[in-house]
């Protein structure tokens, strides 16, 4: 089950569990639309995957037990580690190609 992650791990902005600008990679990083398209080109700082819309956990439990009040989302917060720069240059490496090849 994904965490749902409080913030992008890029600028730092709040993403709340129903946001439609979180953005997660297959290990969950997670990053606001706006940093994944300006400055990360689609290219995860951590494992040089791809990004795609993260899910929104359902507010009413359309199955028992199954909703955002059952599964609390994550409140820790993760900051990546990589500069501005460093984030760049690497996604430099392989912006030009996509997601799916790398």
């Amino acid at each position: 089950m994904l965490d749902i992650r409080p913030n992008c791990e890029c600028c730092d902005k709040d993403l709340a569990y129903n946001s439609t600008e979180a953005m997660i990679c297959t290990y969950e990083c997670t990053f606001c639309k706006t940093c994944v398209d300006d400055i990360l080109n689609n290219v995860c700082p951590n494992c040089g995957g791809g990004f795609c819309p993260r899910p929104i956990r359902p507010k009413t439990a359309r199955r028992k037990g199954l909703s955002i009040s059952h599964q609390l989302p994550s409140q820790k917060r993760i900051v990546t580690k990589y500069s501005i720069q460093e984030i760049k240059e690497f996604s430099k490496l392989s912006c030009d190609i996509e997601a799916k090849d790398r």
